[in-house]
Parts: C-alpha cells; structure tokens; sequence
C-alpha cells in the first residue's frame, strides 16, 4: 500500500537516475568511440573494444542495481548449460519491453561475451543511439526491398556480402548477437491480431535469424534460448519498474546447439530450415513458460 502512494515519486527519482547512468555510460562510449578514428595498432583497438565494453556492462549493472533499490523485486536467473566468455553464442528470446535489453546487458556481463545487436543502416543517423552502436562496433545492416530489387537485380546479395564483411573482425574475438525474433514486443492486442498459434508468445520471424545466419552463422559454437518474464507486472513492465512496483523477473536460459542448417549462404531453402527450427523452438519455450508461470 505504501509503496503504491510513493510510486509517483519513486517514478521520478528513479526515471531521472536511469537516465543519468544511460548518459554517462552511452556519452563515455560515443566519446572512447571516436578515438576509433585514429590509426590505432590491432592491440590497443582490442584495449579499447574491451575499455568501451565495460561501460556498457557498467551501464546494465548500475542500471539493474537501481531497479533493486527502488523495488522490492525477487530476480531468478536460471541457466542450463555451460557458459563462457571464450565462445561465440546467438541469443534468441522473446520481448515483452524495453527493459529486455537493460537485463540481457547485465546477464551478459562476467558470463557471456559482449552482445551486439544487427541493426537497420537508417539507425545510424539516430541521435545517441547509432553513435554508441557504431563505437561498440554493431553491424549496420543494409536491407533491399523487394520491390527495389527487381529494379536494381545487381544489388541482389550485396546486403549479405556488406554485412559478412563488417562481421569480419568477429571472427578472433568471441561474440554475442541477440535476436528478438517476433519482430516487437509482445501484447494481448499484438497476440490476437496477429492469430499466434502460442499462449505467452507471437509468432517467430526467420528472416533476421536467417540473416544473422548467412553473415556469421558459421562463427557460433551454441544458441541462447532466453525466455524473460515478468509475471506479476505483465502490462506495463517498465512502468512497473520505474515506479517501483515491479516484484518478479524471470530470467531462464537454455545453452543449445546450433541448427543443422544452411549456415554460410543465405536464401530461400536456409530461410525455411531456419523458420521449421524456430517454430519448434517457440513450440517447446510456449511450454517452458506455461510452466515456469505455474
């Protein structure tokens, strides 16, 4: 009772402190980022990497060290299998907020290498955002529609071939790359209008995976089923969390193997493989929800 009188305030204080932790540690990486452009020697660009890396986990640890101060929550992390931060790994999980992201940072951090995410070119130009993406050296994927492409068949595969060649330096040092692979975050609206065949979850997108997969698929040595539940705040998690009424976050992982499928090129029949696996995948961690939730 008393912690929902003081959730406007709590709202306040804590939304101000989020902010301020994501603009020291995104201007540090942007700042660290641009002396990038320097002709730096292969030891102290792997330094510097690594230096602008630590802010970014600092950024999920003191974030996440907020949502603890400010809410009585009960965080269950559960991994099945070995990690290490010596291996290159796909995450795949599903989205339900923006706070994913925050909890997949600091999950990554001491356990796992640093995450990057594949990104649309036009991010790039977004203010904070593409900076501190292109500085912590996250692929800027060039996407051609398909529309476009029966006018320029030249460009055909170029998009594949750009990003293979910015993945490049992933190969000497291990990687993660996440992959919300429903294409947006999950709600009862989204579930209806959408018809998904699955309780707690929308239905599955090949195509980045698929692109993922053509680019690096044959640097991963394991996939990262991650399921994140927020079950006693379902609506509105991150409302939930900066007000300071979030009470249970659910972190389960599961360390698989990679898919038997066409991992170096990219096309039609590896996209399908890609699809079949997913949908069993969403098929079992439907089931894996319904039983954590109960």
């Amino acid at each position: 009772m008393i912690r929902t009188l003081l959730s406007p305030l709590v709202f306040v204080v804590h939304t101000t402190l989020q902010i301020a932790n994501l603009a020291l540690w995104g201007g540090l990486v942007i700042i660290f980022g641009l002396i990038k452009l320097l002709p730096l020697g292969q030891k102290v660009r792997l330094f510097w990497n690594g230096l602008m890396h630590a802010f970014m986990f600092s950024f999920g640890k003191v974030s996440v060290f907020f949502i603890r101060v400010f809410n009585a929550v009960d965080i269950e992390c559960a991994v099945h299998g070995e990690l290490s931060k010596n291996k290159w790994y796909l995450i795949i999980a599903n989205h339900l907020s923006y706070l994913d992201i925050v909890l997949l940072i600091e999950f990554a951090a001491n356990r796992i290498p640093a995450p990057k995410f594949f990104l649309k070119k036009e991010l790039i130009w977004l203010p904070f955002v593409g900076l501190a993406a292109w500085a912590l050296d996250m692929p800027f994927m060039q996407r051609y529609t398909r529309a476009y492409l029966e006018k320029h068949p030249e460009k055909r595969g170029k998009d594949l071939e750009t990003t293979k060649a910015s993945c490049e330096k992933f190969r000497t040092v291990p990687t993660t790359v996440i992959n919300f692979v429903e294409g947006t975050r999950f709600t009862e609206q989204k579930h209806l209008a959408k018809q998904s065949p699955y309780q707690h979850l929308l239905p599955p997108k090949a195509g980045g995976v698929s692109f993922t997969m053509g680019a690096m698929g044959h640097l991963f040595t394991n996939v990262l089923d991650i399921s994140l539940l927020y079950p006693e705040n379902k609506k509105h998690p991150m409302m939930a969390m900066l007000s300071g009424t979030m009470t249970k976050i659910i972190i389960d992982v599961n360390v698989t193997p990679v898919p038997e499928t066409q991992v170096v090129e990219s096309g039609p029949t590896a996209r399908e493989q890609i699809q079949k696996w997913l949908n069993n995948l969403w098929k079992n961690k439907d089931s894996t929800i319904a039983n954590l939730l109960n």
